[in-house]
């Protein structure tokens, strides 16, 4: 949809010919834009709040440049691309502005907005393996507007480093716990602060953790309420979560 037919519906609303209700869902409502290999969705914000993010997995550099290209020709916006490789980056970088983090992997072509959230996500893990991880979350709720307090390094093998961070941890508004081993860290967590908890279970650990699969099931069974979990290694789903909800206030 573009800028006319947007200023039509506005005038048949202004001009008493529809109502804002019946406007504000065929603005919902409007198709993608198909180009060939890829159904864009322009009109994710309006509906969910976040526009559409690039998965760069299993796509070509060519049809990332020509998704980016398509939707900087509708707005200007920072475009998240995930699980993104250096190979791709490095031609990517040559026709969009670029900014790439290689340990996890995340692309964000244009300027990260300000902070808009209501508080801070404060994103911890159990490990330094876990960081990859942590930062794909920690970057996504930075693309998508948040403060972000990184505390790396504290799982339940040494208890007293989560523990010197208290007040971190009590001015969070969302706390995203990234672990793997036995994914204790979210339950400890989870016991500790006043703010929702989004556990993290990542595929680090010896054979019997089963590439992430323990941490989950210890997660998902975790006794501290105010925990909830995504999959296993989805920082991204994590900080898009926790964006969500740090910017819940006021809405109806």
């Amino acid at each position: 949809m573009g800028r006319q037919d947007i200023l039509r519906i506005l005038e048949q609303v202004q001009n008493g010919d529809l109502s804002s209700k019946e406007a504000l869902l065929r603005l919902k409502t409007e198709p993608f834009e198909d180009i060939g290999f890829a159904k864009l969705d322009h009109h994710r914000a309006l509906r969910q709040g976040v526009p559409e993010v690039i998965f760069g997995a299993g796509k070509t550099p060519e049809q990332i440049c020509a998704i980016i290209a398509a939707i900087r020709k509708r707005e200007e916006r920072a475009i998240l691309i995930t699980r993104m490789s250096a190979e791709a980056a490095k031609l990517v970088e040559r026709e969009h502005p670029l900014r790439y983090d290689a340990v996890s992997g995340i692309g964000v072509a244009g300027e990260i907005p300000a902070p808009d959230g209501i508080g801070k996500i404060l994103v911890a893990t159990g490990g330094t393996s876990d960081m990859p991880v942590a930062e794909e979350a920690a970057l996504t709720a930075e693309a998508l507007g948040n403060e972000v307090v990184r505390l790396y390094d504290v799982g339940v093998a040494g208890l007293h480093r989560l523990l010197a961070h208290l007040d971190e941890m009590m001015s969070a508004r969302v706390i995203i716990a990234v672990a793997g081993m036995e994914g204790a860290l979210a339950s400890v967590i989870g016991g500790l602060a006043d703010c929702p908890v989004i556990g993290v279970p990542t595929s680090v650990g010896y054979g019997a953790s089963l590439n992430g699969v323990a941490a989950l099931l210890a997660m998902i069974n975790s006794c501290a309420s105010g925990v909830s979990v995504v999959n296993i290694d989805n920082g991204f789903g994590a900080g898009y979560l926790a964006s969500m909800i740090n910017h819940l206030e006021g809405r109806k």
